[in-house]
């Protein structure tokens, strides 16, 4: 594939109601963080990778890691500000422009080895606009209308999970993994538009870590996979 620059851009923000200082909590002995940054470092295609943070603990972590660290403005790390609005903030901090960027929360931090340069590969030939991660899930999905639940499948003729058909399958946004062009980001304000791609996780790596049982969950997936 041409070479062009790549970056990815990992926002974590002090503030967080459900844990406190969740983004360098400790997973697996490390702060949560580092194992986005790894995820990253582990590419042979990024050029560099940037935190965007208002929190000092966050920004030395991430330096320690081997991350750079872009300052975020008070009014860009609020519980309203978007994450879009942190990247375009970065963007405009990073002199030479991206070809591509790659988005990772480091609420998600278990992710497959070695799938970060497959999906820059997968996005670059497709030439897509953006791209994103999806897992699938073998939940029953309804919708309720007032007092009323209407079901999104056929109840009265309930598959078993191993005769669903893989055109059958519903997917998840997990919310680990996406990629999008600069011209995307900044013409659509948005991490996806234009063509959308996708590669597949599995289910297990389809949970972030926004609550305390969250975190337990993730730990006991994580000595699975190991």
């Amino acid at each position: 594939m041409e070479r062009k620059k790549i970056i990815a851009i990992i926002p974590a923000r002090g503030g967080s109601k459900g844990i406190p200082k969740k983004n360098i909590i400790n997973f697996l002995d490390k702060p949560l963080i580092t194992h986005s940054i790894k995820y990253a470092k582990e590419s042979i295609l990024i050029n560099d990778i940037y935190v965007t943070t208002d929190d000092k603990d966050i920004a030395k972590v991430s330096l320690d890691s081997g991350a750079k660290v872009i300052n975020r403005p008070d009014n860009l790390s609020n519980d309203t500000a978007s994450t879009e609005s942190a990247i375009l903030h970065a963007l405009d901090n990073i002199k030479t422009k991206p070809e591509t960027i790659i988005l990772l929360q480091p609420t998600s931090p278990l992710r497959p080895k070695g799938s970060l340069d497959e999906a820059i590969k997968h996005f670059v030939s497709e030439k897509y606009d953006s791209l994103l991660s999806i897992s699938p899930t073998h939940r029953f999905f309804w919708e309720t209308k007032k007092q009323t639940a209407i079901p999104k499948y056929n109840y009265k003729n309930r598959p078993r999970r191993q005769d669903i058909k893989s055109d059958e399958v519903n997917y998840v946004e997990n919310g680990s993994l996406y990629i999008s062009t600069y011209n995307n980001l900044i013409s659509n304000k948005n991490r996806l538009g234009g063509n959308i791609g996708f590669v597949i996780f599995e289910e297990e790596y389809s949970y972030e870590i926004d609550t305390p049982t969250d975190l337990k969950i993730l730990t006991s997936i994580a000595e699975d996979l190991k």
